[in-house]
């Protein structure tokens, strides 16, 4: 009879969530590999084990964060609507920033200063931004949208919704004034601007 696998992706998930944890609320001096197995209640032999040290932990910690935060976006479902799709995945960007606010604050707030992603980290990045652009062509193309480059409009509507979800997880908000209630008609008036009226 074999012996049980100990270094599951059960493990090797908690390790990346701790990880991420550590990253965004003490930053990278928080992170040894022994501080992060004593957490997880596992050896740093099982960290080595999963992922042969720090670096290559740092860049499993950003390709799970742009994995995660790029399914919620790319399951968003297209419909004959381009300007409502673009509120949706403006919806699901808070929503995963909200269930991941570990691994938002990896991908957003350089918390390792001197971390290089790998080009597969870059590519996985850059491909969470592409159904904005997708959607916005959409609206340009059936002249819903004012006639302008598709990455100006998307990269408006990202620089919008990354900053109230910013504000939101920093805590950065003014006293009594919360973003839920405001949120999506933020979105909403956001993309009324760029109607070709």
């Amino acid at each position: 009879m074999p012996r049980p696998k100990t270094h599951d992706d059960a493990l090797r998930g908690r390790l990346l969530e701790r990880a991420g944890e550590l990253l965004s609320a003490e930053g990278p001096k928080a992170l040894s590999l022994r501080r992060l197995a004593a957490d997880v209640n596992t050896s740093t032999t099982a960290v080595y084990s999963l992922f042969g040290g720090k670096p290559a932990l740092l860049n499993s910690v950003y390709e799970e964060a742009f994995r995660r935060f790029g399914e919620r976006l790319a399951a968003v479902p297209q419909t004959d609507d381009p300007v409502e799709d673009i509120v949706q995945i403006g919806l699901a960007y808070r929503e995963s920033a909200l269930a991941d606010p570990q691994f938002y604050l990896v991908m957003f707030s350089k918390v390792v200063p001197d971390f290089e992603p790998s080009d597969e980290i870059k590519e996985a990045a850059q491909g969470t931004f592409l159904p904005v652009v997708r959607e916005v062509g959409r609206a340009v193309e059936r002249g819903v949208f004012v006639s302008a480059p598709h990455e100006q409009i998307a990269l408006a509507m990202w620089g919008m919704v990354h900053g109230l979800v910013s504000l939101e997880l920093n805590g950065n908000l003014p006293p009594g004034v919360e973003i839920a209630p405001v949120y999506e008609r933020a979105l909403r008036a956001h993309t009324d601007g760029w109607r070709n009226r």
